[in-house]
């Protein structure tokens, strides 16, 4: 494990303008951080552009807002993407966004085999734990299998998605479920990929996973310890992969945001801390530990900086990293990790026998359980059966909170400015023959990445790429 390289230190950052998170970025990295990861705002993920009046309100709030080749510039400013390897989380546009970073390596003179980084790209999880998806679930799928299937050509150190259990644990699922939910969706997924002729062989090695790391601490080193073997048996068994990278389960953590609460927000240090060092007793390959502001606000950069010496800390003062597994043979955590095993597998025993991932997703069945469970954990919290220190007990009614990073509605004005006189300016004819060949290779069913990549290049923007595929595709109806 970390004996001779560390977990990658990939802290999540994105805010305002291009501009403001290129700042940051570079802040991070001077700092020791050795692997972006970028956070898009709410229109960005949900295929809007600034000027678009559906994106009013949201533009830079969540994430750095980015719609053009030319936003996407100013975010990787002076960044060599040859010397670096991103990871973003996005995924009903991620597509788009490949075609954004391919376009802009190929400006810096970087060719897309030397692409290193990280796509979300699990839009399955969208439908059922986060929401920022937009088109109906099968052409959702095919985007996802497009990317697979382009990276695997082009771009062979992308990793092509990135599936997902932190956002079914924070929507409210027990730990078994965050498993069990994503390794359903992982099992759907390759069996897309087979249809379209993708070597699972090959594409085992180049997908990897998400999960949350939340304030149980034997319990989450467990959970990832179980989460391999069965990954792994799942590879085996339900495939039969001969590869043993391809069983191998590449997994990135952050700290549990809905762990985190904005009464005693300095609490929120001890709570990372604890999870951080679970996380990487866990045997993660990279890691991000969230600020103890952000049950306020997004991080400051005081704040960012303490969440990522946090990190440093546990790799190079507590000794941790000397020993391959230092929880191995622990009475506690095998049996712990056995349990948690067999809950994993009987989950996936359920799922399959009412009809897979995309049956349950149909069914609104992983809903209900994790709002089952998200119940449950609320009703514990009023009984005082889970105590949260300065929620429901211990509590202090003087408490100062700290400054928070405040995002100036000028950012969003600039934004869309910047938008319209983009659409303004550019070479017209060019566009509308790239929204012409977009249209063509979307009604044949082809790849898209390739038109993506063309289209953004002659400064067609992400919303009206979306545009175009919701009318020929229409939108996700999320009614029950």
């Amino acid at each position: 494990m970390y004996r001779k390289k560390l977990w990658t230190m990939r802290q999540y950052a994105g805010y305002g303008s291009a501009r403001e998170t290129n700042r940051r970025f570079h802040l991070l990295l001077k700092e020791g951080q050795t692997g972006l990861s970028t956070a898009f705002d709410l229109p960005t993920q949900m295929g809007y552009d600034p000027d678009d009046p559906k994106a009013m309100g949201e533009v830079g709030r969540v994430g750095v807002s980015i719609s053009s080749l030319n936003d996407m510039k100013l975010l990787f400013k002076e960044i060599p993407l040859d010397q670096i390897s991103t990871s973003m989380t996005i995924n009903a546009t991620a597509g788009i966004l490949l075609a954004f970073y391919s376009a802009l390596g190929e400006a810096q003179g970087t060719v897309s085999q030397k692409l290193a980084g990280t796509l979300q790209n699990d839009i399955l999880k969208e439908f059922t734990a986060r929401g920022t998806y937009i088109f109906p679930v099968q052409f959702s799928l095919k985007l996802t299998i497009d990317i697979m299937e382009h990276c695997l050509k082009f771009s062979p150190k992308m990793n092509p998605i990135s599936i997902s259990g932190y956002h079914i644990r924070e929507a409210g699922s027990t730990a078994e479920q965050e498993v069990a939910f994503t390794f359903a969706n992982a099992l759907a997924y390759l069996k897309e990929a087979e249809k379209r002729g993708l070597s699972l062989e090959e594409l085992g090695t180049k997908i990897s996973f998400f999960f949350a790391c939340h304030n149980h601490f034997f319990e989450e080193i467990a959970k990832f310890r179980a989460a391999r073997k069965v990954w792994a048996y799942l590879m085996k068994e339900k495939f039969k992969i001969k590869n043993q990278k391809a069983m191998m389960l590449r997994f990135h953590t952050q700290t549990s945001g809905a762990a985190l609460t904005s009464q005693q927000p300095l609490n929120n240090i001890v709570r990372v801390a604890l999870q951080a060092l679970a996380s990487v007793l866990g045997g993660t390959q990279s890691l991000h530990t969230n600020s103890y502001d952000e049950a306020l606000a997004l991080p400051t950069e005081e704040s960012a900086r303490l969440a990522l010496r946090t990190q440093q800390i546990l790799a190079y003062e507590s000794g941790i990293t000397q020993v391959v597994d230092p929880v191995g043979g622990s009475y506690y955590l095998e049996s712990l990790t056995k349990e948690m095993e067999e809950k994993i597998h009987n989950i996936l025993k359920e799922i399959e026998l009412r009809g897979g991932a995309l049956e349950c997703l149909s069914s609104h069945y992983f809903e209900q359980e994790i709002h089952r469970s998200a119940y449950q954990y609320q009703l514990n919290c009023e009984e005082k059966k889970e105590i949260v220190v300065g929620v429901n007990a211990l509590q202090n009614d003087k408490e100062t909170l700290p400054p928070t990073l405040q995002i100036s509605p000028e950012i969003e004005r600039q934004a869309a400015a910047e938008t319209v006189k983009l659409k303004k300016e550019r070479n017209q004819a060019a566009v509308k023959d790239s929204l012409r060949l977009l249209k063509k290779t979307a009604l044949a069913g082809e790849n898209l990445i390739p038109s993506f990549t063309a289209a953004v290049k002659s400064s067609v923007t992400l919303g009206e790429i979306c545009h175009l595929l919701r009318e020929i595709f229409g939108e996700y109806d999320s009614t029950f």
